[in-house]
């Protein structure tokens, strides 16, 4: 209870929240002409179009105004040089009712967004907090909820830095609190250390009782698919074609899944698998984000295969699948399971007569169900290389156990009974371990490989 108790306070409302009122924004993209952080596979047009899509996932916000901004150096304290900064204040200041300016940078410092607010007049979000904010509307288990508890941690000492300098300049420097030898800063400092500290124990209890569920499915020797790819790309849909499960529904929005989810599903030759649908990627996605999300990403590792599921309509395709891979990498994911990787191009059924340029990716229309037997066939060839199971034939005696332990033990796929002799031939998918214990009980059983 103590324990609950302590969870539920962490859990409480968050200090960075924007509230729950309504948002009237203006996206700002600045457009980096050249230099190293020009991206060479994208528009500032269709980056503006992905943080529209942003704000379009939070209820009760608006985008009034899609500004793009040259500038040559966006990490100035003012983002733009002089003149342009100056043309797009007028250009804020004169939009109607605006209530806030959505700047499309990963993240800007506390001095920055002060100084912008200050000329700006409404509050300033950057990729960081919009994307944070997205993920505190979605987390609904309390490991997503601790995961974005610990993402806001380096945003509240951002801004502590920013009220310490403030504080310092109204009273003209730092002051003791009443006679304790601490400033304000490190009774602060101390209070978010202990706080993120309770927060990574909590995800640290979550993540051995999500270690004791992992080694049970070991135990059964369900096969673990990992499906991944870009937010939105169509992972939720891909799942329910692949199990028929008539619960998940998927949602045509960014990050509409943030904590891992398991479904059971079936391959060709009946063996049972899981699929597992996790967090979608994002170009920019800020690094303490995709860290504090770790705990959720780290069950990829185990997992014995992962589908790479791409939105081949997309315009930046190219960069959402660089995204991803990117993101896979440094996850340091066994290499196997990189090289062993299935690429499927998704929504195929928007594009006439699409061939993939790639030569082992497959198409796919998870709505339409276009290319689902193929696919489902490649996942069921990879798995047994993964995993060493068999597909064997074994002659049983139809009055000894072998059966009933068979059905129990393995996946049958087929029984081909002999009733002149009373004996079965038996198609079975089989791992290790179980072929292990079989030839062992049954030593005089006929094995045949498949």
């Amino acid at each position: 209870e103590e324990d609950e108790a302590a969870l539920e306070e962490l859990l409480g409302p968050s200090p960075l929240a924007p509230g729950p009122g309504a948002q009237r924004v203006a996206i700002v993209h600045p457009a980096v002409k050249w230099g190293p952080q020009k991206s060479p596979l994208t528009t500032a047009e269709l980056q503006i179009a992905e943080a529209v899509a942003l704000v379009d996932t939070l209820q009760n916000w608006t985008v009034i105004d899609k500004i793009i901004i040259p500038t040559k150096n966006p990490t100035k304290k003012f983002v733009f040089g002089k003149g342009n900064f100056q043309i797009l204040t007028e250009k804020i200041k004169k939009l109607p009712h605006v209530t806030a300016v959505f700047l499309n940078m990963e993240r800007i410092s506390s001095l920055t967004k002060k100084e912008l607010e200050g000329a700006w007049g409404v509050q300033v979000f950057d990729r960081y907090t919009v994307v944070l904010h997205i993920f505190r509307c979605n987390a609904q288990t309390k490991e997503a909820k601790l995961q974005v508890a610990l993402a806001e941690i380096p945003l509240l000492r951002s801004n502590l830095k920013n009220e310490v300098s403030q504080r310092d300049q109204q009273r003209g420097g730092s002051r003791y609190i009443m006679g304790s030898g601490e400033t304000f800063l490190e009774t602060q400092n101390r209070v978010l250390k202990e706080r993120e500290l309770k927060i990574r124990n909590a995800l640290e209890k979550l993540k051995r009782k999500r270690a004791l569920l992992r080694t049970q499915r070991r135990k059964c020797e369900f096969p673990m698919v990992s499906v991944m790819g870009y937010t939105n790309c169509g992972k939720t849909t891909l799942i329910k074609a692949l199990t028929g499960e008539a619960g998940l529904q998927p949602r045509d929005q960014l990050f509409a899944t943030l904590d891992i989810t398991a479904h059971g599903g079936y391959l060709p030759s009946h063996m049972a698998v899981i699929y597992v649908d996790t967090i979608g990627f994002l170009t920019d996605l800020p690094h303490n984000l995709v860290e504090s999300f770790s705990a959720t990403l780290e069950e990829v590792a185990y997992s014995d295969l992962i589908v790479h599921v791409r939105d081949i309509t997309h315009p930046e395709t190219t960069l959402q699948k660089a995204t991803v891979l990117s993101v896979l990498r440094n996850l340091n994911l066994p290499s196997h399971l990189l090289d062993s990787m299935v690429e499927v191009h998704n929504k195929v059924d928007l594009v006439e007569r699409y061939k993939p340029a790639e030569e082992n990716a497959l198409a796919v229309s998870a709505l339409h169900g276009h290319g689902l037997e193929e696919l489902k066939q490649e996942i069921e060839k990879k798995i047994l290389t993964a995993t060493g199971k068999k597909i064997l034939t074994v002659n049983i005696n139809l009055e000894g156990p072998q059966l009933s332990w068979l059905y129990k033990e393995a996946t049958v796929q087929e029984v081909e009974v002999l009733p002149e002799d009373g004996t079965a031939r038996v198609k079975v998918i089989i791992g290790s371990s179980a072929f292990g214990r079989y030839k062992k009980l049954f030593p005089n059983s006929k094995i045949f490989m498949s």
